[in-house]
């Protein structure tokens, strides 16, 4: 819809609103739709999307209910089983890979967070998306920007090649649209928890201020319980987990709560919405080159995080997800655009401790506290007779304090490794020798060894001096709280396994069982629209199978 394309999506998509304002939008003008491509012609506009934490195993649990946007992938190109191939299964270092190519090694993004102690600053933690320079910042108080990414995405390859094609990237979360969108982009919009943000200085997009006005309008008001598709019905049980009830809400939420927004199908359809808006806006799609939009739904971590995977939540926002995902695809039908679709996800997920041990996982426990780096560390410093701390650590990185002496630091490496080790929860402490020591595995990412996984996410320049890695099923809670109950992060394969969904209209559907990486995923687009690219980590998938290979060899 011209001017108003942010809220009519916003009023039909997954906002609990009712028919009757739903129908107060104007309608749009809808052109014919484009007829179906040859197989040779390049799509006008890639659009890539990613879902923050949407499992491998969370999509074979609702693919059979989806009837929206991913029942229309789902007759395309289907990848069950790609992998994050790396260890370090988190936002960043997951959609670093996404649109790249490059695994987190090359990247240089290796994980959310990292330590470095020379920056100029009190807080020696830094944040992957941000510009740890600016005076008075901290890894939690900072500035965007994109100076981690070691490697151009596709969308830099495109414009460095065609510089009239447009970038534009939007997103949930800051990290989300920054590794994904790159260093060059025309539009990059996130939602920083109250509005939505970009970099300093750049003008609002009257499609941003629609999306603004209309999510400003919709938070200040109260939004009653979402509805229940009838499948989730058998999901409707409570679990009571640090005092707090789970399993059986249903989003509803005070006016002026930004925080239960954040959390909710809602604030997927917001993004969504201004995605819709800047296509229409900018006519990305109808110029002389293909453009690209990336497109980060955050809603599905923040959901997974705070209220679990196998509670009604989570199957309310896959249904939710799922008719936004068809609003937004209509909404790009009914403007007659040739465009081309990827789908995935950052990383994978494991649903709450509490739960999964009343589901038959007896082994599931949080971490103890004895495998902390805050106790490693004060107990390698009592027994080596050293003032500490001698230890730091961010993620399942431990560094060596910077002020030990070369001998110090050899004795703190081998006796922090032996302690680690020992530890019942803890399945590997690899040192950064080990570590930097092992090739790049190239084999299917689901025979790779832990020390090969750790290899993927290993980055000479940031990555810690040892790296520990726990068990399976054992989560890194040690104690769960209101609004954190569930994460991910780990090497295994429940953090590693996650979708990968193609789809152009036309194209032949199939499904390849068999394990792909998300880094395949840039070198694939690439070759769908001619443009060469070299030395990356991933391989081009052939999209067209039996109708001669799309891919360059």
């Amino acid at each position: 819809m011209k001017s108003l394309i942010a809220i009519a999506l916003l009023a039909s998509a997954a906002l609990g609103a009712t028919a009757a304002s739903a129908q107060q939008a104007p309608a749009p003008a809808i052109p014919a739709p484009a007829p179906a491509p040859t197989r040779t012609a390049p799509p006008r506009l890639i659009v890539a999307i990613s879902v923050d934490q949407f499992s491998a195993d969370l999509f074979q649990q609702y693919r059979n209910h989806f009837t929206g946007g991913f029942a229309r992938l789902l007759t395309g190109a289907v990848f069950p089983s790609g992998y994050q191939s790396h260890a370090a299964t988190e936002t960043c270092p997951g959609h670093s890979t996404i649109l790249t190519g490059m695994r987190p090694a090359h990247t240089g993004i290796v994980a959310n967070n990292w330590i470095d102690q020379s920056v100029a600053r009190a807080d020696k933690t830094v944040y992957c998306a941000e510009d740890e320079t600016v005076p008075g910042s901290d890894h939690t108080s900072y500035t965007v920007s994109d100076r981690h990414l070691k490697v151009p995405t596709l969308g830099e390859m495109m414009k460095n090649a065609r510089p009239a094609t447009r970038v534009v990237s939007v997103a949930g979360k800051d990290r989300a649209a920054v590794m994904m969108g790159g260093h060059k982009v025309d539009e990059l919009w996130w939602w920083d928890g109250k509005t939505y943000a970009s970099y300093a200085g750049r003008a609002v997009p009257r499609a941003v201020q629609r999306g603004r006005d209309a999510v400003a309008a919709l938070v200040a008001r109260a939004q009653a319980p979402l509805p229940l598709p009838d499948f989730c019905r058998a999901l409707d049980r409570p679990i009571t987990v640090a005092g707090t009830v789970y399993g059986q809400g249903r989003f509803a939420r005070a006016a002026g709560d930004l925080k239960a927004f954040r959390a909710s199908p809602p604030s997927d359809a917001a993004v969504f919405a201004i995605a819709a808006g800047l296509i229409q806006d900018m006519k990305l799609g109808r110029g002389r080159d293909t453009d690209i939009i990336d497109i980060g739904a955050s809603a599905t971590d923040y959901i997974g995080h705070s209220l679990g995977t196998q509670g009604t939540e989570m199957c309310i926002q896959m249904d939710q997800l799922d008719r936004t995902l068809g609003s937004f695809f209509d909404t790009l039908d009914g403007w007659g655009l040739d465009y081309e679709v990827v789908l995935t996800a950052d990383h994978g997920a494991h649903d709450m401790t509490e739960r999964q041990q009343q589901h038959a996982m007896p082994m599931e426990s949080h971490v103890s506290a004895d495998a902390s780096i805050k106790a490693v560390d004060a107990a390698v410093a009592a027994a080596l007779g050293l003032k500490g701390p001698v230890l730091l650590g961010a993620e399942g990185d431990v560094y060596l304090a910077r002020g030990l002496s070369p001998a110090d630091r050899a004795r703190v490496l081998a006796a922090a490794q032996t302690r680690f080790a020992a530890q019942p929860q803890v399945a590997a402490a690899f040192t950064r020798a080990q570590i930097a020591a092992q090739p790049m595995a190239t084999t299917p990412p689901e025979t790779w060894t832990l020390l090969e996984r750790a290899r993927a996410s290993f980055d000479p320049a940031v990555s810690g001096d040892l790296l520990v890695l726990l068990k399976p099923r054992v989560t890194t809670i040690e104690t769960p709280a209101a609004g954190y109950v569930e994460t991910h992060g780990s090497p295994w394969d429940y953090d590693r396994r996650v979708p990968i969904l193609f789809w152009r209209k036309g194209m032949a559907g199939f499904e390849q069982p068999l394990s792909v990486e998300t880094v395949d995923i840039a070198p694939t687009l690439a070759a769908t629209i001619g443009l060469p690219v070299h030395g990356l980590d991933g391989r081009c998938l052939d999209l067209n199978p039996g109708a001669g290979d799309t891919c360059v060899r």
